[in-house]
């Protein structure tokens, strides 16, 4: 739900039925006053707070709301017709605010924004439950104090790159709406989704490793061919990677009984890891195949900096990111231990094959009767 502020009736209705016809759930206040008593009582999803108000002003509003534990993580949104130099903008950010915009402004950005805001909204608030159970996970097992440092260091760092790109493109494109260049401010809000994407992969990861600790990953099986289950998975990673050539080698048409999405979570996996892990090669072979004894084999091979025998035992391990003195990569460490644990619960098996500077191949079997 978003509350609307704003001493003028007239502005609130305006606004209200504007973004209602978006699909957005709207509540109103007409004092900053009011809008204290509201935040603490109520949920909010975000809040527009016209500046200029009789009693408490905007800029005093954002503070208080800020000083609150429960509210301080709500973004808020200025609307000012009046206070639009520098100054009060600047004063703006400084209350806590997220984004000044000024009236009248082009209702389809304010949109985008808010919708952006939402979302990472929700995301910070998936996150900081994540990490409060992880932090109780972890403090129950005291020899991984070692490992809860180094994630927490990880998880801020890969979650604050695109956290950042996305304060800076939705300041750029502030900008350019004050120039009047709309078409430049939806490309910078367009870049700035294309970031809260990538923040949400990171989510989804953390969440999906709090949901198999907690044995509340979902599992959907159903019969799917195994040919267009490849096809699927290739499509995806060219979406992301439109220059890579994945070479793939199907054979043999059969159905296999499992979760298809899941599956395809750990092939989309591989394919991406073959791909960030070998940044001067732009070739991936993929090769599938049925083995004796009713398994089917996926294999993924990549020219990339391969992997040193003493660090291949702990691959697939939680948290564990491979690094070498020359090459830093993104990721929370989570991704091969997900696969490992979509593997398992298959029925199947496992595994890589690697020699540093020669690449490396992952691979999966899996029972085509696999048993829930």
């Amino acid at each position: 739900m978003i509350l609307l502020v704003d001493d003028k009736s007239e502005n609130l209705i305006a606004l209200r039925k504007t973004l209602e016809s978006r699909g957005f759930e709207i509540d109103t206040a007409l004092s900053g006053e009011e809008a204290l008593k509201k935040v603490l009582k109520t949920d909010y999803q975000l809040i527009i707070l016209d500046v200029q108000m009789p009693g408490m002003d905007g800029f005093e509003v954002a503070e208080a709301i800020s000083g609150f534990s429960k509210t301080r993580d709500i973004p808020i949104i200025f609307l000012s017709a009046v206070n639009v130099s520098k100054k009060f903008i600047t004063k703006g950010y400084e209350a806590g605010g997220r984004d000044y915009l000024v009236k009248p402004f082009d209702t389809d950005i304010l949109v985008l924004k808010i919708r952006t805001f939402i979302k990472l909204h929700e995301q910070t608030t998936e996150l900081n439950t994540i990490q409060q159970s992880l932090l109780k996970e972890i403090a129950q097992r005291k020899q991984a104090e070692s490992k809860k440092d180094e994630f927490i260091g990880i998880a801020s760092h890969e979650l604050n790159t695109p956290l950042t790109s996305v304060k800076g493109y939705l300041q750029l494109a502030e900008r350019q709406l004050e120039k009047d260049q709309v078409d430049q401010a939806k490309m910078f809000i367009g870049r700035s989704k294309a970031q809260v994407e990538k923040l949400n992969h990171l989510v989804s990861d953390l969440l999906n490793a709090t949901r198999i600790e907690t044995g509340k990953l979902n599992y959907k099986y159903t019969e799917f061919e195994l040919e267009p289950f490849i096809g699927h998975a290739v499509d995806s990673v060219l979406q992301s990677y439109p220059d890579v050539q994945i070479n793939t080698d199907v054979n043999g048409s059969v159905k296999i009984y499992g979760d298809e999405t899941r599956l395809e979570q750990v092939l989309v996996n591989f394919l991406t890891n073959a791909v960030k892990y070998a940044p001067e090669s732009n070739n991936v072979w993929l090769t599938a195949r049925l083995l004796p004894g009713d398994l089917v084999e996926v294999r993924v091979r990549d020219e990339g900096i391969g992997i040193p025998k003493e660090k291949q035992p702990y691959i697939f391990d939680k948290f564990y990111r491979v690094e070498d003195n020359h090459n830093q990569f993104q990721g929370l460490g989570m991704g091969l231990y997900i696969c490992s644990e979509i593997i398992k619960h298959h029925g199947g098996e496992y595994g890589l094959e690697s020699e540093p500077g020669s690449g490396s191949t992952f691979y999966f079997r899996i029972p085509l009767k696999a048993v829930q």
